[in-house]
């Protein structure tokens, strides 16, 4: 079965994603020139920054960013060369490995940060009133419900 999509439907998918990609090139450029970080490799440290030790195991962090196994772990290898996270080993499953968040790598991270905040700000929710910003956090929770950790 081929689902129906009016004209008015598909305006809406295309303006979602340049909306998208114009704001994910947004933060590349200003993350990449200001600071040496990918956008992927920020969300990375925010996810160890914010998790309990500043650790996740590879496959929840590979489960919280965007990115596949293979990509997180390309990611991490570049990562540990630059002395922003480790890898420890998993005392109860000696094939697990935990990702950590180094001092440096939360140095960077807090260096960053007030970077990519003006990049969203400046590419999205600097551009939205406040009712506007109600209105779209409810219809992407509608669509992405939060995870219930």
């Amino acid at each position: 079965m081929t689902a129906e999509i009016t004209p008015q439907q598909l305006i809406v998918w295309r303006i979602l994603q340049r909306a998208q990609v114009q704001i994910t090139r947004s933060l590349e450029v200003a993350l990449v020139s200001e600071h040496d970080l990918a956008p992927a490799a920020y969300d990375v440290l925010c996810q160890l920054a914010e998790s309990p030790g500043r650790r996740l195991r590879m496959n929840d962090l590979a489960d919280r960013v965007l990115l596949s196994r293979s990509g997180l772990t390309r990611l991490i290898d570049r990562l540990q060369r630059d002395g922003l996270v480790e890898r420890e080993a998993c005392p109860s499953d000696a094939r697990g490995l935990y990702a950590v968040l180094t001092e440096a790598g939360e140095a960077r991270l807090s260096e960053a940060t007030p970077t990519y905040l003006r990049a969203v700000h400046g590419r999205f929710l600097g551009l939205l009133d406040d009712q506007e910003l109600r209105q779209c956090a409810a219809m992407l929770a509608k669509l992405f419900p939060p995870a219930s950790d």
